[in-house]
């Protein structure tokens, strides 16, 4: 069978630590071998559905043990995790279950609600399954009870799709990005070749499994090496600075905004932060002043790191064994090539600013069911990333701003135009331009200039209102700013 089965990475350590305690939620705890036992039973439930290779299966959970047994039955079975933001509010998950093609969905019981108001508008999602059953629908819980035994794996290529994580796209509509089991098998290994992790180490879950960062980080490359994650669904900061000490946690990959809180923290010497090896932030770019600052009051290094869903998701990272350059996202992870290239794709040299290409065996597949916008930014297998940046004569990339037009905020992307479309559906909104402002703590937030229809009366809490019936609450304007007109309309919804 190919090695580059990701399902494989499970099965294999489960049988060098069987008994090993993998996963701790609240008062749950798993072994490897629970786990395996887990996700057996569910992928029986997937097949009795009639699920097979290739289908897609729809993963819509927060961070709770049922996300990894369904993640890993869903890939046993040979078929693709189509892993979605339990937020995601029905205009999004018609969109998203219909574009791509799943079958089935697994989520938590508020979901049922959501569900129900879009099934006559599925055209592909037959099954839902939840966390806790309910009427006529499967209860995972009642699944992996009911069925114990072994399950083979699905015969399958590095080349085979293993999940499709959806990207905001510059055209308004999320892209799904196709991750194959090879491409996501090369990143299994970055704990253990980069930071030189082992089956010792402990990781806090705290940024979302659903996110090509949470997944890659928290969970395949911890299961890789045999190390143990504490899940978190919902936290504060004293919860984390407990959790830390507590469970012996050894490191932590987040967003800037944690670290920042943790900075900010009034009891963080309170706790005993000994066991803390070292902290990985990404997602959005960290304020290069504050790192020095993070280890000089935690002893910990935090190494920052660069990657995108289209690359699953890492790139480059400051290494635990090298130099750490406040403000560099590091250097290439083994295996990953970069260039910097001007307007016209010319090759650019050390300490020249232009956008940043990724080549590598991480990079997708392409977008599902879109070759145009595949080919648009993969060619000659180089994946134009949108970023600008710069190489230093040691190798190390900075991140200099965005040729594309994007916000960053809490390390989720959110593009413009997916917002202004919106706020164009929105009868009270004549034109409106959608911009990032600067935020310490979220890296940008969601703004919204609008220019009123004639005779509107709405304010600033019914024009975001309206967005969250659409949009996940991430990509919803934080603050409307009314204005007479836009500078440029030929960017903005309303133009001609």
């Amino acid at each position: 069978m190919n090695r580059a089965n990701l399902a494989l990475i499970l099965e294999d350590t489960c049988h060098r630590f069987p008994e090993s305690n993998f996963l701790s939620y609240k008062d749950v705890h798993f072994t490897f071998e629970e786990m395996d036992r887990a996700v057996c039973a569910l992928g029986m439930q997937l097949k009795d559905l009639g699920i097979a290779k290739g289908d897609k299966v729809a993963v819509m959970l927060p961070n709770i043990p049922e996300f990894i047994v369904a993640y890993f039955a869903v890939l046993r079975i040979g078929a693709v995790a189509v892993t979605l933001n339990p937020a995601s509010t029905p205009y999004e998950m018609t969109h998203l279950l219909n574009n791509s093609e799943s079958k089935a969905l697994i989520s938590i019981p508020s979901s049922v609600r959501k569900h129900e108001e879009i099934r006559n508008e599925l055209l592909h999602c037959r099954h839902l399954i939840i966390t806790g059953g309910a009427g006529e629908n499967f209860s995972l819980a009642d699944a992996i009870a009911s069925r114990p035994g072994h399950l083979a794996h699905a015969e399958l290529s590095g080349d085979d799709p293993a999940a499709i994580i959806y990207t905001s796209g510059l055209t308004g509509k999320p892209l799904g990005a196709v991750l194959t089991h090879y491409n996501l098998s090369t990143q299994s290994v970055l704990l253990r070749d980069v930071c030189e992790g082992t089956e010792h180490d402990r990781v806090l879950g705290l940024i979302p499994f659903y996110h090509s960062f949470g997944a890659s980080v928290n969970m395949l490359m911890t299961i890789k090496v045999g190390a143990s994650v504490v899940m978190m669904d919902k936290f504060n900061m004293e919860g984390i600075f407990t959790a830390i000490e507590d469970e012996s946690i050894t490191f932590i990959a987040a967003v800037p905004r944690l670290y920042l809180g943790m900075l900010l923290h009034a009891g963080a010497d309170l706790h005993n932060l000994g066991s803390l090896r070292f902290c990985i932030t990404g997602g959005s770019k960290m304020p290069a002043e504050y790192i020095p600052m993070f280890y000089d009051r935690f002893r910990v290094p935090l190494l920052e790191g660069y990657g995108l869903t289209e690359a699953s998701p890492v790139c480059a990272v400051n290494h635990i064994n090298m130099k750490n350059k406040p403000g560099s996202i590091g250097v290439p992870i083994p295996r990953v090539e970069v260039r910097i290239v001007d307007e016209n794709a010319k090759v650019l040299g050390p300490g020249e600013t232009g956008e940043l290409l990724i080549r590598g065996p991480n990079v997708m597949k392409g977008y599902f069911n879109d070759k145009a916008a595949t080919a648009e930014v993969i060619k000659e297998g180089w994946l134009f990333t949108g970023d600008l940046a710069m190489i230093d004569e040691e190798g190390y990339i900075y991140i200099m701003g965005l040729k594309k037009r994007m916000i960053i905020t809490n390390g989720f992307n959110v593009y413009p135009r997916e917002v202004e479309d919106i706020l164009a559906m929105c009868p009270a909104v004549a034109s409106s331009r959608v911009v990032g402002k600067a935020d310490l703590m979220r890296g940008e937030i969601v703004t919204a200039l609008v220019v009123k229809a004639e005779n509107a009366a709405a304010d600033e809490k019914e024009i975001i209102k309206y967005c969250r019936q659409y949009l996940s609450p991430y990509k919803c304007p934080r603050e409307v700013m009314f204005v007479d007109a836009l500078e440029d309309d030929a960017s903005s919804t309303g133009a001609a």
